[in-house]
């Protein structure tokens, strides 16, 4: 009787069960997409099927197939499998469950592969009452995280464990999802007909998020009662953006998706692209990104990337940065726009960067220089046998040719111009300048 019910109850859970939920691959040729992690050939392929799973953290972005993955192994192996939350999870849940693998491992020598979602979510005593019954094999750590876990994970776990990366699924991966949920049973069963470009709006929303791509069909689904497989309804184009009518593109403000999107703006910038320069900024700006923080890129870009190559990037870029402290979102998008379009077509120059750099680094490494005696301070006594100081304004060039470098350096040690924009111009024009005086 027990038994009965509990199928029952099992059968009543998978109905009310969230469609991403009821389709979750049973099997490795059911996952669709990942084939350099799970691929014919791949190690952890190879390793699930011959049952020889050792510790595994995945990571990739949301809806890319982790917790899926883990129940594949689930369905797949000979060994216990067990899971434990990372967001309520305890030490205590923890030491509970590696006692009772200990048990199944010394008594029957049965194996427990132990499943942690969000792993990074642990905090590190957490993470570190896994560590020995990882190492002695006590259990088999699954561990899934979104977030980086070389910075997010106890790096003696990591060493302990293998890490396998998935990527967001390709358009035709979401694709392939969708049809596969719309006609089996576990699904919409075929009661219901997707139009094409109702599967290209569902596609698009996605943003490579399997699962946001099975909320999305199922929503839409709910806007109108189910058919049959002799006369399904459709589903149409409008019913998908009626369901979920803005698409949120992955973004974190302080983990791996913010740095590569800033980084991509930046690059973009330097590599004179305004258009990806906006797209990148856009980006960040959907996705709630503080202004200033932009802004204070864009400030450092000015002198990093452009500098004297066009003097005015730097003012354009601090003019955007108080914008972004005195007006804030929305308008500020405008000011934040203007300047990311100037900086990506201003002229380009490392120099001034390189410069500094050159010259920090034979301040630290060089030799102690001395001040040539002319330029030292005339304010002490016996200063008058420093020598003589020339006096550039006293010459009809406002330029005199005498020695600034201590001894030992020469012009163009550490400042190397640009031959592009006002620094290429201020260049010839100095050489000239020098060229008149010593005439």
């Amino acid at each position: 009787m027990d038994t009965l019910f509990t199928e029952m109850e099992n059968v009543e859970r998978s109905r009310v069960a969230p469609l991403a939920v009821r389709m979750r691959p049973r099997a490795l040729d059911e996952l669709v997409g990942q084939a350099e992690a799970v691929g014919p050939g791949s190690w952890l392929r190879t390793a699930i099927e011959q049952d020889a799973l050792s510790s595994v953290i995945l990571y990739g972005p949301a809806g890319t197939g982790k917790t899926s993955l883990a129940h594949v192994i689930a369905e797949t192996t000979k060994a216990t499998f067990v899971e434990v939350s990372a967001i309520g999870g305890t030490v205590s849940d923890l030491r509970r469950e590696i006692d009772a693998a200990e048990k199944r491992l010394l008594m029957g020598g049965l194996r427990t592969i132990l499943f942690v979602d969000e792993i990074h979510r642990f905090n590190r005593s957490q993470q570190d009452a896994l560590l020995h019954a990882v190492e002695d094999r006590m259990v088999v750590l699954v561990g899934a995280t979104t977030e980086n876990p070389f910075f997010e994970v106890n790096s003696a776990l990591i060493s302990r464990s293998r890490v396998v990366e998935l990527h967001s699924l390709g358009d035709d991966d979401i694709a392939a999802l969708v049809g596969r949920a719309v006609a089996d049973e576990r699904g919409l069963g075929g009661r219901y007909q997707l139009e094409d470009a109702a599967l290209d709006a569902i596609v698009l929303l996605a943003g490579g998020d399997g699962r946001t791509a099975l909320t999305t069909l199922e929503l839409a689904a709910g806007m109108v009662g189910p058919g049959t497989p002799e006369a399904p309804v459709a589903i149409t184009e409008a019913m998908v953006r009626a369901a979920t009518p803005h698409r949120a593109l992955p973004y974190d403000k302080n983990k791996d998706m913010h740095y590569d999107v800033i980084s991509a703006f930046i690059k973009s910038m330097r590599g004179s692209d305004p258009d990806a320069a906006v797209y990148w900024l856009a980006r960040m700006i959907d996705g709630g990104e503080d202004p200033k923080f932009i802004a204070r890129r864009m400030y450092i870009a000015a002198s990093e990337d452009i500098g004297n190559a066009d003097p005015q990037a730097l003012l354009v870029a601090a003019a955007a940065f108080r914008a972004a402290e005195v007006i804030g979102y929305p308008e500020c998008r405008i000011n934040l726009a203007q300047a990311a379009i100037y900086l990506a077509l201003a002229p380009k120059s490392n120099a001034a960067e390189a410069a500094i750099d050159a010259a920090l680094a034979e301040v630290r490494h060089g030799p102690a220089r001395k001040v040539p005696d002319h330029l030292r301070d005339r304010h002490r006594p016996g200063s008058e046998d420093y020598g003589a100081y020339k006096y550039p304004h006293s010459y009809p060039s406002g330029w005199v040719d005498q020695q600034y470098l201590p001894d030992g350096l020469s012009r163009g040690a550490f400042y190397q111009p640009a031959p592009r924009g006002w620094e290429a111009y201020r260049a010839d024009a100095a050489a000239r300048d020098r060229a008149d005086a010593a005439e």
